[in-house]
């Protein structure tokens, strides 16, 4: 089976919730990073063979972003495109797809990416398709009503949200607040220096945002980072469940980014002049109780290892997605394996956001410019997945 390589991974700077990026809508996001993609390639972009995009609060205004994406970055209309949704593993599943249709044969070459404007999330109501003809009619809001409706409640019960099974965790793992408060800590003090040292700058792609009566702004950092942040501040924070350890400084964020990559067949390098940062190695994905959803990672991650023939002693680098600090400690224990050398060493969901479509492709983006920069060998990638799931994958650098 031949190997897929990956080209020109890009991201968008990580906006706030309803901050810096608010106006963007989710097409023109992705649109932003898929030019970027076949501009710094160089490809043409007849030869693409499909885009497969991630997004995991899709709604109607922008139905199969994939396709959305090709046409609003105006490719050739021959090329097709799709869309992926496996919640926050959403934009590694993309580029997991997108390597699986290159390492059977079905394609060339593919550009995968992920996207989400949690900013632009709509309300909805399920009860208007027929009319009401009295009383009140209740819209949903889709980003909280996604993560209630994670799972059948009819076998599982009420999961009132993200926040329980994090908690969970810290129960299930005697996992301590004054711990998720020092990693939230480290994990913004890691963020907040990889910028300043220019660790972010070759992989971001900066999005104009227009202006009233002016120029268009450049927005091109990460919004998020609080360089200042301590544990001694974080500690003043009131948890979100009563007597619980996560608070809104220890979890990650609602974000708005894209990011996109070109994957193409090994041995169409060399004649189409593609100069590659990785190979795809291998992924894997497994099912946990959704109650405890964060602990995915621990049984995906031993999956791959064990489909890959690799272990911890391979990888050079490590990205465990921070969607709580409680349930990055969990996974830890659970792997039995903790080396912070290696691990998020330019910060994660809790300093740089969690967009959730598009994250598995950021953290790929940035994973690969760090094995780079390091020179490892292998990069291990994942991160747990609402609803009760973990995925991972492993890269090797070119």
């Amino acid at each position: 089976m031949r190997r897929a390589a990956l080209i020109s991974p890009v991201r968008t700077p990580i906006g706030k919730f309803l901050g810096g990026l608010s106006s963007v809508p989710v097409e023109t996001l992705a649109a932003h990073v898929v030019k970027a993609v076949v501009a710094r390639s160089g490809i043409d972009p007849m030869l693409i063979e499909d885009v497969v995009f991630a997004q995991s609060y899709a709604s109607g205004e922008t139905p199969c972003v994939g396709r959305w994406a090709a046409l609003s970055a105006g490719l050739p209309i021959e090329v097709p495109g799709i869309q992926i949704d496996r919640r926050c593993g959403g934009g590694l599943q993309a580029l997991a797809t997108a390597a699986m249709m290159v390492q059977t044969g079905a394609v060339d070459v593919v550009l995968a990416g992920g996207v989400e404007s949690m900013s632009n999330v709509e309300f909805y109501t399920t009860a208007m398709r027929g009319g009401a003809r009295a009383g009140s009619v209740t819209f949903y809001d889709r980003l909280e009503r996604g993560r209630e409706r994670s799972q059948p409640v009819e076998r599982f019960g009420v999961i009132p949200g993200m926040i329980t099974t994090a908690e969970n965790l810290a129960s299930d793992y005697a996992i301590s607040r004054e711990a998720c408060d020092e990693l939230a800590a480290e994990s913004q003090v890691r963020a907040a220096r990889a910028w300043a040292q220019g660790r972010f700058d070759a992989e971001i792609i900066p999005i104009p945002i227009p202006q009233r009566g002016g120029d268009p702004i450049e927005f091109k950092m990460d919004e998020g980072i609080r360089a200042d942040t301590t544990a001694a501040s974080l500690a003043k924070l009131k948890p979100m469940v009563t007597g619980g350890v996560c608070t809104a400084g220890n979890s990650s964020q609602q974000n708005d980014a894209a990011s996109a990559c070109l994957v193409v067949a090994e041995d169409r390098l060399v004649e189409l002049g593609l100069d590659p940062s990785a190979f795809f190695v291998g992924w894997a994905a497994a099912g946990v109780e959704p109650s405890r959803m964060g602990i995915g990672p621990v049984p995906a991650v031993h999956k791959l290892f064990a489909k890959t023939g690799l272990s911890w002693a391979d990888m050079g680098l490590v990205e465990l997605n921070e969607a709580f600090a409680s349930q990055v400690l969990a996974v830890l224990k659970g792997w039995d394996w903790d080396d912070r050398s290696i691990l998020n060493v330019n910060g994660s969901g809790i300093s740089l956001g969690h967009p959730i479509g598009a994250t598995g492709m950021r953290i790929m983006t940035s994973l690969v410019h760090e094995m780079q920069r390091r020179q490892v060998r292998y990069g291990l990638e994942t991160m747990c997945v609402g609803g009760g799931q973990g995925i991972a994958a492993i890269f090797e650098r070119a």
